[in-house]
């Protein structure tokens, strides 16, 4: 039986994150990837150029099309844009009770910058977070999340301890965004065990999609049966090794490189 994992999620037209980051994680692990778009946006190495939605309507016509006719086994979330959308992707997972879902809950920038407005942060947080079988928020998305500032591995256990309190729902506080030894260290807390994931450090500037191709990775993982600690560990593995073989390519922060054993046999 082929596993199969659903993106819903933003296009990258510069190919290093949003859907197109997902469709090659799914592919790298042997899963089939169906997206369902929900919006557009003209961008690069050097940053976002311009961005527009799709109707919710569209979106909740993509899942029901892929749904309908495949079934799935797993689907993550990225850049949901807007609250219209969030409840609308909300309520075609709760509608075809989907499960195995992986919200990336793309808010801020690894950089900090704010990508969505208030609404829909709260709309994501009502609506679709409490939905998942884990949510996967970097350092300032916790933040937001959580209502803490992150500066040390003692915060960023508060804020995934908070963040859970509020949702039920299993938590993995990225540290791609910190600095010193807590760089790349991971914290995961689902109500009752923590687990603190880190793998060696890769040092690149070219890091884009690094989130997308976590979350699309840990989605894969779960459809192809591995509970949810084991996909985490297998996901943080993969995009390690993807970090190793970053690609320097355009002007700015080039993408990881998501099919790095192909890389190796040139």
């Amino acid at each position: 039986m082929t596993a199969i994992a659903l993106t819903i999620a933003g296009s990258d037209s510069g190919g290093g994150a949003g859907i197109q980051a997902d469709l090659k994680t799914f592919a790298f692990h042997r899963v089939h990837g169906t997206s369902a778009l929900t919006c557009v946006t003209a961008q690069n190495t050097l940053g976002v150029e311009r961005i527009e939605s799709l109707s919710p309507e569209m979106v909740t016509a993509q899942i029901d099309a892929v749904v309908g006719d495949f079934g799935v086994q797993a689907v993550k979330t990225g850049m949901l844009f807007s609250s219209e959308i969030i409840e609308a992707v909300a309520e075609a997972i709760e509608r075809w009770r989907l499960t195995s879902l992986v919200v990336d809950p793309v808010m801020v920038s690894r950089v900090g910058a704010k990508l969505i407005d208030d609404r829909a942060i709260d709309s994501l947080f009502d609506s679709l977070i409490p939905l998942a079988s884990i949510i996967t928020p970097n350092r300032y998305e916790a933040q937001l999340l959580s209502g803490i500032e992150i500066n040390n591995f003692e915060a960023m256990k508060a804020a995934a301890e908070i963040i859970f309190q509020k949702s039920a729902t299993p938590v993995l506080v990225k540290g791609g965004g910190m600095k010193g030894r807590l760089r790349g260290v991971d914290i995961y807390f689902d109500g009752e065990e923590w687990e603190t994931f880190k793998t060696r450090s890769v040092e690149t500037n070219n890091t884009h999609g690094t989130g997308c191709t976590l979350s699309a990775a840990i989605a894969a993982n779960l459809a192809l049966g591995d509970d949810l600690k084991i996909a985490v560990k297998k996901a943080k593995d993969y995009v390690t090794n993807a970090l190793d073989h970053s690609l320097p390519i355009g002007q700015g922060t080039g993408p990881v490189g998501h099919f790095y054993r192909l890389k190796a046999l040139n």
